[in-house]
């Protein structure tokens, strides 16, 4: 069975750093193009980076995070990492990873997880 997980949230000071993990199991993540969201209850689900299988390729689904974060993915470990700095408090919600049924970002996502919290405050 697949599934998604995430990993790596916490409580994270204003203008600190965070790395999120996601990982696959039952299957690996190499064939999907993988993208990171992020959910606060009562708004709409934000896309905010998303990354081809290759991992030569990536797209920006929410520009105020560009300069800010950063999304990988290590074929070795089987992870899709979001890079995180200079966090604003704004950025506190539930983060979301979730697999493309493509490898390359159509936007069609299969697999979600069931997100990590990520609270930035002092």
């Amino acid at each position: 069975q697949l599934q998604i997980v995430e990993s790596g949230g916490g409580l994270v000071q204003p203008g600190g750093s965070l790395t999120l993990s996601c990982t696959m199991t039952g299957h690996t993540l190499d064939y999907f193009a993988v993208g990171w969201f992020r959910q606060v209850p009562g708004k709409e689900r934000e896309g905010l980076l998303c990354i081809n299988s290759s991992g030569e390729d990536t797209t920006t689904l929410l520009d105020s995070v560009k300069d800010r974060f950063t999304i990988s993915r290590d074929k070795w470990k089987n992870t899709v990492s979001l890079q995180m700095n200079n966090l604003k408090p704004e950025d506190t919600a539930v983060y979301l990873c979730a697999a493309d049924r493509n490898s390359w970002c159509t936007g069609i996502y299969d697999w979600w997880g069931q997100g990590t919290q990520v609270t930035v405050s002092s």
